[in-house]
């Protein structure tokens, strides 16, 4: 055979394995969550509330650790905080603790959202206890947009999780979630661990809260973007960003108020 076949018949072989090697490495694995023990996580989430000229009203910050893989697939809360401070100046310190979410467990997995939003199962919380709540949902949230959806992505292509769905929050009030979209858009690496990142994003969602002596009605833009292992699928980093517009009633405060509440959120391992 002519040196010049054999080599092309190589540089084939070659290119057939490298194609096989990307074609790899641009696909998901599947399987489920690897919990070989308990993981802690550190979520802390800014809230900053402005008026419509950006001048800002109040600061709130609730931060948490959150321990999942327990025995039985459950999850649990501890070391919840809440700090705040009225005008621009920064929040000091770490803020009150909140002892009724230390020890708060329930079950992981994508049945655990759901079971959430029935309204017996934050009985132990104060009715006005809204951060905290948000932080369960949140994280509830994060780890279904980053553990349950591998089989529906593909690189680069959005894909519609969840379309016209009104959640219903129990003494809170209703959220419409218009369009969520989830994107696959490539890997790198965090903790030592080769990640999916995943860009979730849902834009012009309608909400209504009526929480005590507080009423709020108007729209929510939310977006972040989830490190996801490739071994695990356990969640090595996440954050959140939600930008809520509405017009806010205050009991014996007159009339409704425009405001503007950035919420900044990370959610990332602090234990391997």
């Amino acid at each position: 055979m002519p040196r010049s076949s054999m080599s092309g018949i190589v540089l084939g072989f070659v290119g057939l394995l490298s194609a096989g090697v990307v074609a790899q490495s641009w696909t998901l694995p599947q399987g489920p969550v690897v919990d070989k023990a308990p993981r802690t996580y550190r979520f802390t989430v800014d809230h900053t509330v402005t008026d419509t000229t950006g001048q800002v009203v109040q600061r709130q910050r609730v931060s948490g650790d959150y321990t999942r893989g327990l025995p039985g697939g459950d999850a649990s809360w501890s070391h919840v905080t809440l700090a705040e401070s009225n005008g621009p100046q920064a929040i000091a310190g770490r803020g009150e603790p909140r002892p009724f979410m230390d020890g708060f467990r329930y079950k992981t997995g994508r049945a655990s959202l759901g079971e959430s939003m029935k309204p017996d199962f934050f009985k132990g919380f104060p009715p006005t206890a809204v951060f905290e709540r948000n932080l369960v949902w949140d994280t509830g949230m994060i780890e279904m947009f980053g553990q349950d959806q591998f089989e529906h992505l593909t690189l680069n292509t959005p894909y519609h999780v969840l379309s016209s769905d009104d959640v219903k929050m129990p003494g809170i009030g209703t959220f419409h979630n218009r369009d969520v979209q989830l994107t696959w858009i490539g890997r790198s690496e965090r903790n030592g661990q080769a990640c999916a990142v995943i860009d979730y994003r849902a834009f012009f969602n309608p909400l209504e809260i009526a929480n005590g002596a507080m009423t709020l009605k108007g729209r929510s833009h939310y977006w972040g973007a989830i490190w996801v292992s490739l071994a695990s699928r356990q969640i090595e980093y996440a954050t959140l960003q939600e930008d809520v517009l509405g017009e806010l009633t205050l009991a014996g405060q007159g009339g409704p108020r425009t405001i503007s509440v950035l919420r900044s959120g990370v959610f990332e391992p602090v234990t391997p």
